[in-house]
């Protein structure tokens, strides 16, 4: 079986405007931009999305205006976590319902489940929504790291499980999950700046932060690894490394979103509890995007 998903895959932002409501026209603006410029899929409703301080309707409004936008040209995979299976379950059934490809869920936060608890919880929104799943271990937001033999257990167990984000920033434990992981299981990047090094170990991308503001060339270093020409992936990798980890000076998706400010393609909106970025960081931030001529 092939696999369903690969290359560079944008964690896209959610543009806002003054009155801190969606920028439904900035958002299909940004959608045409990762499209035309070859990224793999879109993430909606992701972290970087600003998920956590959206409602149900207004997730529904992203998650629908990215489809239209994206009019089956990739898969759009719906970010629909939550601690609360139940929502997660809803979620996932409304970003279905307006088109969804694949669902992304975030192991359950707060709560810490047991192995035995995420294996239920997977097993459940399974079985109420037949979309495919990918994991998302982020143990900086979930406080619990998901290991290689919980995530492989999943994988076997719960076929709609295609895939995992993993963010855990351990390499032994993502190499444990390719090792063993199903033919046709996804193991993408949940850090920009360790999707060379995870797909020259077999990983099959990223889904990205960084691919906001430069959706041609992370999808060119991807392309580059899946396609073997590793000495042209590993110039790209070096050539934007300062960019990827200028994105995480503060809390995701701060930088993204001011650096997208900066370049005319969103207003600086944020909801709180995020906020502006320091001004000392923002600076930072500005000297990157000047030397790579992004603004």
């Amino acid at each position: 079986m092939i696999k369903k998903f690969t290359g560079t895959i944008t964690a896209i932002v959610t543009p806002f405007l003054e009155d801190g409501s969606i920028d439904v026209e900035a958002l299909k603006k940004l959608v045409e931009f990762q499209v035309k410029n070859g990224v793999s899929g879109i993430v909606p409703c992701g972290s970087t999305g600003e998920a956590a301080t959206m409602d149900e309707e207004e997730k529904k409004l992203v998650i629908k205006t990215v489809v239209d936008q994206v009019k089956k040209r990739v898969p759009v995979i719906a970010g629909a976590g939550s601690n609360d299976t139940q929502k997660a379950i809803k979620s996932s059934q409304i970003a279905k319902e307006v088109g969804a490809d694949a669902l992304l869920h975030v192991t359950p936060f707060y709560n810490k489940p047991t192995p035995k608890g995420l294996m239920a919880h997977f097993k459940a929104i399974a079985s109420a929504v037949d979309s495919p799943i990918i994991l998302y271990n982020v143990p900086g937001r979930t406080g619990q790291n998901v290991t290689a033999e919980t995530v492989l257990r999943i994988a076997k167990e719960v076929p709609q499980v295609v895939g995992v984000k993993e963010a855990s920033g351990n390499i032994n434990q993502m190499m444990e999950i390719i090792k063993g992981a199903p033919k046709n299981f996804s193991v993408l990047s949940g850090d920009d700046a360790l999707t060379y090094p995870l797909m020259t170990l077999g990983g099959d991308g990223i889904i990205s932060v960084v691919s906001n503001e430069i959706p041609k060339e992370m999808s060119a270093l991807t392309k580059a690894v899946l396609e073997g020409d590793f000495e042209r992936a590993r110039k790209l990798h070096y050539e934007w490394l300062d960019l990827m980890n200028i994105n995480f000076v503060e809390t995701n998706p701060q930088p993204v979103k001011t650096a997208l400010a900066l370049m005319g393609k969103i207003r600086e909106v944020f909801r709180l509890p995020l906020v502006s970025m320091e001004e000392k960081n923002k600076a930072k931030l500005t000297e990157v995007l000047k030397n790579h001529q992004l603004i």
